[in-house]
């Protein structure tokens, strides 16, 4: 009887596991004989980010980025508003700290209000990006040691979320610019220029802090100190020309943030002529930056899953 009774329960798990079984029809064979094999292995050398490949993970990157920005502001008592808090804050304390010591920071007749906003805004889209794409690797270290996607995606769809923040206070300077009745000259044109230009200068720096932190910890233990030298160091909330001497501006302006905030200011304001050369130079050392970048994260790919 019990051997009668495990026959039958192992006929009919046999059954059960036969009903699973799905065979594939002749225009699923074909479907799968035309999908093109890619097969993926350590890459040797020095090579660029694969474009095409990033492209079509493009998909990838908006999950990530959407995720992000959900994560950043769940569970918030004053959520979104603390990007409009921040530069409005630190425009007050500054405003305060230069009648304190009777230094003038501008050189113009637009008010401190509207230029220490116009450079605040941009310093914290470049901040804020670049603090969030050196820890994106180390953030998702499981996700990179179970499946495979261009590494690349990950300091990416950091500039999503940099990009939320940088809305919200972009208003309240179009606000502030529009009560101090400052009116914009032709030069706003060039406006989405800078903003691509402070994008491409948060991810040069962003590839290389980002590979760095994924082989060495402490990179991210670093990055506020150096975020906020930076901060003093770049023409922010104030004016190179009212507070750099001149002779010096060259040597000040291999800095690749100060072409980007003083171009920043000068499409939105208008204020004199452009700074051609600090942004020529900004130009030229972002570009070399985030070509070497590129070369960088790409090289240092194969070891992320390993040392992660």
């Amino acid at each position: 009887m019990k051997t009668d009774t495990l026959t039958i329960a192992d006929k009919a798990k046999q059954d059960v596991d036969s009903s699973f079984v799905l065979e594939p029809t002749p225009a699923d064979a074909t479907n799968l004989s035309e999908r093109p094999m890619r097969y993926y292995s350590a890459r040797t050398g020095w090579q660029l980010v694969d474009l095409a490949e990033l492209w079509r993970h493009r998909e990838l990157i908006w999950m990530l980025a959407l995720r992000d920005i959900k994560v950043k502001y769940r569970q918030t008592v004053v959520g979104i508003v603390w990007a409009i808090i921040q530069p409005l804050m630190t425009m007050l304390v500054f405003g305060v700290l230069f009648h304190l010591i009777r230094g003038r920071p501008t050189t113009g007749d637009v008010p401190f209000a509207v230029t220490s906003l116009c450079g605040l805004v941009p310093w914290q889209l470049f901040a804020g990006t670049l603090t969030q794409s050196t820890s994106s690797l180390v953030v998702n270290q499981n996700l990179i040691t179970k499946v495979y996607f261009p590494r690349v995606a990950l300091p990416l769809s950091t500039l999503a979320v940099g990009m939320v923040d940088f809305a919200l206070a972009f208003v309240i300077l179009l606000l502030t610019i529009f009560i101090y009745g400052v009116v914009p000259t032709v030069a706003v044109v060039a406006l989405p220029l800078m903003i691509v230009l402070v994008l491409l200068t948060s991810m040069a720096f962003g590839l290389w802090l980002s590979a760095l932190n994924a082989l060495y910890r402490d990179v991210q233990y670093a990055i506020p100190f150096f975020v906020q030298m930076g901060f003093f160091v770049s023409p922010v909330v104030y004016e190179m020309n009212a507070v750099i001497p001149s002779q010096w501006q060259w040597v000040y302006s291999l800095n690749p943030m100060v072409g980007v905030l003083e171009g920043f200011r000068w499409a939105l304001l208008g204020m004199e002529s452009p700074p051609i050369a600090s942004m020529l130079l900004s130009t030229v050392g972002v570009g070399i930056m985030l070509f070497g970048g590129l070369l960088y994260f790409r090289l240092m790919e194969r070891q992320f899953a390993d040392r992660i």
